[in-house]
């Protein structure tokens, strides 16, 4: 049993750092807070922005990934970084990654996993 959890401890603690350092690069637009937030529970990881830009109320999932079965799954990307690169050189293999806001038949043209 303890033998299943080490992938998910160590893809845990690889993606909250990874979001973590996002997380730093406050937007340059209005009053934008960045925000994370850690599912630990139901492996689930995000980054939020929130506040106003001008007169417009902004609350935005710009990053949604998840943990399932072994494999990180990015759901959401919306910012300019690389987030199945930036996996990569941290050391999570290729086959450990799903880009699932692409469709399965897609993803079979990717170097990264399916499901």
């Amino acid at each position: 049993m303890e033998k299943l959890r080490e992938p998910l401890i160590q893809y845990e603690a690889i993606v909250q750092q990874l979001l973590l350092g996002y997380a730093e690069s406050k937007p340059a637009y209005g009053e934008i807070e960045v925000e994370t937030i850690f599912d630990s529970q139901r492996h689930h990881y995000q980054i939020l922005h929130w506040g106003w830009q001008h007169k417009r109320w902004v609350h935005q999932c710009v990053i949604h990934l998840a943990i399932r079965n072994e494999k990180i799954w990015i759901f959401h990307n919306s910012t300019e970084h690389d987030i199945a690169a930036d996996l990569v050189d941290l050391g999570v293999p290729k086959q450990s990654i799903v880009l699932g806001f692409h469709p399965p038949f897609l993803r079979e043209l990717s170097e990264y996993a399916v499901s």
